[in-house]
């Protein structure tokens, strides 16, 4: 542990300048900032053209049925053409905020609404959650039309939207008293660990938020999915008895076979798996198990049982831990730096003394940059992981010596498609803007990559 400290002290020693040097920091987030938007704008121009071809690649055209090709094109240039101008109005949004000292309003707004019950600046806790949930409120209500818009308009348009206004706006409440229910004793806590631990906070952080992951991962499916959705046993059928057949053959420890009713909300389908090491559930969509037959499902869940089988959750668990270690091994030089806050706009009291949450919130947007680089990264590690789990469902037959998975790559390739073209999902696209975007290979890549495997599997056999 002190090696570790050590280590850690060395990089707050490269990092002293920000406790001392009058830097306009404001001035760094907002070009970054708007560096990102204009990027991710200009990657959305890249991918628009596309949109207008009238024909799907060749290797699909046989399996879009007429008109459907072009339905899925309409729906990619208007969810193209809202996504445009939602990332710059809440770009537009974020600088304005930042630049007439929004943040620095409102930590002084938590502080008034605080002392008007009693409590003074020393209950800083007290006053940082007040902090994030004025915040949170009052910057969500102008985006709020957009989701409106998203739901009621776009999604409406194309036949995915599912909900009624009054079930959005229960959805809605819902998800304000769970993050507030949820969110307030975690700062609590994440703040009083600042507070105890002092400058030595960082393993101590990682504990913390390790053990609060695997928390949620017992909660999610007991407490906060029921809010949402009915997840019911899956009935027996032949679907069921080939899940529990393969799970069983896999040695994966299931424990439930659920179905969602994820039709409440859209038409859209999916099918995951969660759990904790010894105690798994698969959760199969009934759009799912509607658009697709139950050999094609299948292949979907083995796909699925391929994250597990490598181990690619508590790969991407890892690799989000060191992410999580690296931000939290820069912060300190953040956390009591004066010139920072002054920089946006917190009085002089207030910076002498940095509040940990206003600090780590204004450190996080300084990260902008290298979280946008980050999440190519990650990116791209997911579809890495994508390519090994497709390829252990062509190798299935050879993993468990079953003729009956002979053609798992076949009818993967066919479950993709029927995916995409239920889902209207683009089948044109760029290659940038995919790498910065998407966590999965497009569909022309995974059926190329799938007869590839195939064709590796079949030479091995020669």
């Amino acid at each position: 542990m002190d090696f570790l400290h050590t280590q850690l002290s060395v990089v707050q020693r490269q990092l002293a300048f920000v406790a001392t040097d009058n830097i306009d920091w404001k001035l760094y987030v907002q070009s970054f900032s708007w560096a990102v938007t204009l990027f991710e704008s200009y990657l959305l121009i890249r991918q628009y053209p596309l949109y207008s071809k009238t024909k799907p690649p060749p290797a699909l055209a046989s399996h879009f049925e007429p008109g459907v090709f072009e339905k899925s094109q309409a729906y990619g240039k208007d969810k193209a053409k809202f996504a445009l101008f939602s990332g710059l109005f809440k770009q537009c949004l974020d600088s304005l905020m930042l630049q007439y000292g929004f943040y620095a309003w409102s930590w002084s707004a938590a502080g008034s609404l605080l002392a008007k019950v009693g409590y003074g600046p020393e209950h800083e806790i007290k006053q940082s959650i007040v902090f994030v949930f004025t915040l949170f409120f009052l910057s969500s209500l102008p985006t709020l039309p957009l989701t409106v818009y998203s739901t009621f308009v776009v999604e409406q348009k194309h036949g995915f939207n599912k909900m009624t206004p009054g079930l959005f706006v229960t959805d809605l409440i819902k998800s304000w008293v769970l993050s507030f229910a949820l969110g307030a004793p975690f700062l609590a806590a994440f703040l009083y660990i600042f507070k105890w631990a002092g400058d030595r906070f960082v393993p101590w952080l990682m504990a913390f938020m390790i053990g609060f992951q695997l928390i949620m991962v017992v909660l999610y499916p007991t407490v906060i999915q029921p809010l949402f959705n009915k997840l019911s046993p899956l009935p027996e059928s032949d679907l069921r008895t080939r899940i529990e057949n393969l799970a069983g053959n896999l040695k994966f420890p299931l424990k439930h076979l659920y179905e969602i009713d994820g039709s409440k909300r859209s038409s859209h389908s999916n099918a995951y798996f969660f759990g904790l090491p010894w105690s798994k559930h698969i959760v199969i969509f009934d759009t799912l198990i509607q658009q697709s037959k139950p050999e094609e499902v299948e292949a979907v869940v083995a796909h699925e049982l391929g994250h597990w089988y490598y181990l690619h959750p508590t790969k991407m668990m890892a690799i989000s831990q060191l992410h999580i270690f690296t931000i939290l091994a820069l912060f300190p030089a953040f956390l009591h730096a004066p010139p920072v806050l002054r920089s946006f706009d917190f009085p002089k009291e207030v910076a002498a003394q940095p509040p940990t949450i206003v600090a780590f919130l204004l450190f996080q947007m300084i990260l902008t940059p290298l979280e946008a680089v980050v999440s190519i990264a990650m990116n791209a590690v997911s579809r890495h992981f994508e390519w090994e789990a497709d390829r252990f469902a062509v190798e299935l037959q050879d993993k468990l010596g079953d003729s009956a998975m002979a053609d798992m790559g076949d009818r993967l390739g066919q479950a993709l498609i029927a995916l995409h073209v239920k889902n209207l999902s683009t089948v044109w696209v760029d290659w940038l803007y995919s790498a910065y975007h998407h966590s999965h290979p497009t569909l022309t890549e995974r059926l190329r990559g799938l007869e590839s495997f195939q064709e590796k599997r079949q030479k091995k056999k020669e």
